[in-house]
């Protein structure tokens, strides 16, 4: 990671310089404000470690003026200071720092608030990779929309819901509801290895073309394997393959592409079945016309139990409100509603 130190204590930046050189980041150095501001400004660093009093430019102004200019790039700023009252703490935190440490720091505590920072910072550009690589295969079909980011909201809506249950299980945790949001737009990006042929037909497929668009929940799933075998730690590839290979199994075991039944199903899968469903039905196709939010409710009511999970389906029934919400917010035509 490229990480700016601003510090006009020549010790204490050469001290802070060493240390992450040795932990293998980019160092750039400042030895005041104004400086660290047009370092910064140059070449946009996504860490900050900046003292508090230093001429020309001192810390809480840097944190302003980075704020004030850094777009959607978020960079994360740790202020390195003396002061340790608490309304010293809340003008830090008013001009944008994310977090402090006091001076002398401890090299162990410094580096457990860094982590911090870098996941922070991973998880941002993990969600705009996520989602770059779900548009491109979305791009494919013209008449998708605006239907990853519906997708993703219905499915946090169901999650939420459910992880607010006394007795939901272990799995349906903060982690799980920020997960799907993550990674539901991946649902589909098998199919950007399905012929053109298949995939943009206008009538309805024929039973060959139905088994080879179906090929989409594999190629999907081996897709994100791949990327799994790299970081294996990483539970948001887990759920996105698991997502990808089974968001269209039924909960009766007639869905595909293996004929997973119940809670044989993963739960993240269970629950973008029913937001996938929900939003082709509520949406116009090129094969299709829109269904109001009352037909699709009652096609999925229909669905309980052997389509869709009953659990998923009460948590959609209650939640019904914020999905009409979400369909009105990302609506791909103004006079859709």
């Amino acid at each position: 990671m490229k990480i700016l130190v601003a510090d006009d204590e020549l010790v204490s930046r050469k001290k802070l310089e060493r240390l992450l050189i040795t932990l293998g980041h980019d160092v750039l150095v400042a030895e005041n404000g104004l400086l660290g501001q047009q370092l910064w400004k140059k070449e946009r660093p996504r860490m900050v470690l900046t003292d508090w009093i230093m001429p020309e430019m001192d810390g809480p102004e840097l944190c302003r003026h980075i704020r004030a200019e850094e777009g959607s790039q978020y960079t994360y700023i740790i202020m390195i200071t003396s002061k340790e009252d608490t309304q010293d703490i809340v003008t830090g935190i008013d001009a944008g720092a994310d977090d402090f440490i006091t001076k002398p720091f401890v090299k162990e505590e410094l580096l457990v608030r860094m982590r911090a920072g870098e996941r922070m910072v991973e998880f941002e550009t993990r969600n705009l990779v996520i989602f770059a690589m779900a548009k491109l295969a979305e791009s494919r079909d013209l008449e998708t929309g605006h239907h990853l980011e519906r997708i993703r909201h219905y499915a946090k809506t169901i999650a939420t819901h459910l992880a607010a249950d006394q007795n939901a299980s272990t799995e349906l945790d903060g982690w799980f509801v920020e997960n799907i949001f993550l990674t539901s737009p991946l649902h589909d990006i098998g199919k950007i290895g399905i012929p053109d042929h298949v995939l943009l037909k206008n009538d309805r497929l024929d039973d060959d073309e139905f088994e080879v668009i179906k090929q989409h929940t594999i190629i999907g799933y081996e897709t994100l394997s791949e990327a799994l075998k790299k970081e294996p730690r990483a539970e948001y590839l887990q759920m996105s393959a698991e997502i990808a290979y089974a968001h269209h199994e039924r909960f009766d075991g007639m869905g595909y592409p293996q004929g997973l039944a119940g809670t044989d199903i993963p739960l993240s899968a269970r629950i973008v079945a029913l937001a996938d469903v929900y939003d082709a039905l509520i949406t116009k196709r090129r094969y299709k016309k829109r269904y109001t939010h009352a037909t699709a409710r009652a096609i999925i009511l229909q669905g309980k139990g052997s389509h869709f999970d009953p659990m998923v389906v009460d948590a959609f029934i209650t939640c019904e409100p914020q999905f009409i919400k979400i369909a009105e917010r990302f609506a791909d035509d103004i006079d859709d509603y």
